[in-house]
């Protein structure tokens, strides 16, 4: 028998979704600040699934893409709990920064502290509020601003349930990636919650690739966790695993001309664009260290020396690395500029 799901001290019933505000804190004006969240409960026992967005304040795509997953759920029909946190820096996500405004980074704050600084006294809320509820958790977002990412899962893979939620989701590529100090990955690891994250576009912009893509994606992560009848559909490619990742960065400050694009395949010793100054003269190219895929690059021309301007992903595998991608944007149909 399914209980009432009991969270920030509401109640939601079996078989009904219900809105929430919770209180998180004060603008300087006193008027109350609250992070809205959806919980959708199932009439069937199962998982506690946290689905959350704009840990970054100008990430975007993540936050279409949980309402896009609230219409295609129905609590009559659902195994467990789905939580749906469109945006969890508020803050940030009412300034259009990525930050607080203390200019900390929300994912380097926690697991946070009741007492400590705004950053972690947030993290200490979604934590003691939301995160204790859940057994999973994607966490969606997009490159920074100036940046675009192809849609790829980062995620530490000794975890079986966690490699079975990378691998199910649908992404051409995941990221064995290390969990860094402070994030909602690390905390999540240390309760023994499984967590992906999924990276997908730009800040600030609205990607259609990136949000069909995160929808579906998280759609398949429901199935494979059995909170949601298995569709019959073809057989998608199994995602290809990188066996490490770098950016490369400008040597000289000037205009970048890009040439390699998201989703291409490049080889050690390719150029991928060209530096100018602003009279087209002292041409730098910037020249591929390694072979691989393109998983991240700069979108904005102007650059200074040091500045990350592609992410080059390595494979062993790179053809079947780049059928993947190809494969992956001929099946969703949409096929953006940056591709």
């Amino acid at each position: 028998m399914v209980v009432p799901f009991h969270i920030a001290g509401e109640q939601v019933a079996p078989g009904q979704r219900k809105v929430l505000q919770l209180a998180l804190a004060q603008l300087y004006t006193q008027s109350p600040l609250t992070v809205p969240l959806e919980v959708v409960h199932g009439k069937h026992p199962g998982p506690v699934l946290l689905i959350c967005a704009a840990i970054h304040g100008d990430e975007l795509n993540g936050i279409e893409i949980v309402n896009q997953v609230l219409s295609r759920v129905n609590p009559a029909r659902l195994k467990g709990t789905l939580i749906a946190v469109p945006v969890v820096n508020v803050f940030g996500f009412i300034h259009k920064s990525r930050y607080l405004p203390d200019r900390r980074d929300l994912n380097r704050c926690f697991p946070g502290s009741e007492k400590g600084s705004l950053g972690s006294r947030v993290a200490h809320f979604f934590v003691d509020e939301i995160v204790s509820k859940c057994s999973h958790i994607i966490d969606l977002h997009t490159g920074a601003i100036h940046r675009a990412n192809l849609p790829q899962i980062r995620a530490k893979l000794d975890c079986d349930i966690t490699r079975q939620m990378s691998e199910s989701f649908g992404a051409p590529v995941i990221l064995d990636s290390s969990i860094r100090d402070g994030s909602l990955r690390a905390v999540a690891e240390s309760r023994d919650i499984p967590v992906i994250l999924y990276e997908a576009g730009e800040a600030l912009r609205f990607d259609p690739l990136a949000i069909k893509a995160g929808t579906r994606g998280v759609l398949n992560v429901m199935r494979t966790l059995d909170m949601l009848k298995p569709t019959v559909s073809k057989a998608r490619m199994n995602p290809m695993i990188a066996k490490s990742s770098a950016w490369i960065r400008a040597e000289q400050d000037g205009l970048m001309h890009l040439k390699a694009r998201l989703g291409d395949r490049v080889s050690k010793g390719e150029c991928l664009g060209t530096i100018t100054a602003p009279l087209g003269t002292e041409a730098c190219e910037v020249i591929a260290p390694r072979g691989g895929i393109v998983i991240g690059c700069l979108t904005m021309p102007l650059v200074n020396e040091g500045d990350a301007v592609y992410h080059i992903a390595s494979f062993d595998e790179v053809k079947q690395a780049e059928i993947s991608v190809e494969r992956f944007v001929d099946e969703l149909d949409i096929h953006p500029q940056t591709l």
